[in-house]
């Protein structure tokens, strides 16, 4: 066995079991810690791919495991966010299931993204990791804003925003990848736009800012197809 070439691979494990601690944190009902795993699993799974391509032993094998355990950490753990934040404030048996949608489109966005080779210098659709972050930094918005609370987590609005999110998932939207080819403003404006507002928002809401940022991420690739079409 190539001990080197199992490095990334150890790394992505560590990305599954951050996901599947931060499922269990979640049932035990502290809700607010799932943001934290969510972005300990983002931490992995940027090294992971890092690691893979520094050693230069990227290999089909981590390319499977690494969508596996993006499935659990992007997509199980933030849909069961939703599905506890929604059964804590709803009586009904079923509602609270209408949220789990988002590992479903979760794991579909995946297997989409494994075959589309559009996906090379800018991604198609919402990226699962960002999903992630947004829908498990909910809990952390409507702390940092109680006035905003009775609307982020009832249960009507847990249900719109899991389908909402699923749709973006899976969508045809372009987005910016945060890839730079050069360092020069004028051609990667709206990505140091991008770097500008998440800075911005984490200075000033830490992770209650993180749905901020998506939403800004959402904004500015929006506003670049338009003036690109123009």
């Amino acid at each position: 066995m190539n001990l080197k070439a199992q490095i990334p691979n150890l790394i992505t494990l560590l990305n599954l079991l951050s996901g599947v601690l931060g499922i269990l944190w979640v049932l035990e009902g502290q809700v607010l810690f799932g943001a934290y795993f969510v972005l300990l699993s983002a931490g992995f799974d940027f090294l992971d791919g890092f690691a893979a391509r520094i050693l230069k032993v990227q290999s089909e094998l981590g390319k499977e495991l690494d969508s596996l355990a993006d499935v659990v950490s992007f997509g199980v753990l933030p849909g069961i966010i939703l599905y506890a934040l929604t059964k804590s404030q709803t009586e009904s048996q079923i509602l609270p299931y209408f949220t789990l949608i988002v590992p479903l489109f979760s794991a579909y966005r995946l297997a989409k993204f494994n075959l589309d080779t559009r996906q090379s210098d800018r991604f198609i659709g919402l990226p699962t990791p960002a999903n992630a972050l947004l829908l498990s930094s909910l809990p952390h918005l409507a702390v940092y804003w109680p006035q905003l609370a009775p609307w982020l987590t009832s249960p009507i609005a847990g249900i719109l925003i899991a389908w909402a999110a699923s749709f973006l998932l899976v969508s045809e939207l372009p987005l910016i990848a945060l890839k730079f080819k050069n360092g020069r403003i004028t051609d990667n404006y709206f990505r140091y736009a991008i770097l500008a507002s998440g800075i911005f928002f984490l200075a000033w809401m830490q992770l209650a800012g993180i749905p901020l940022i998506i939403l800004s991420y959402l904004f500015l690739s929006i506003l670049e197809q338009a003036l690109c079409k123009k």
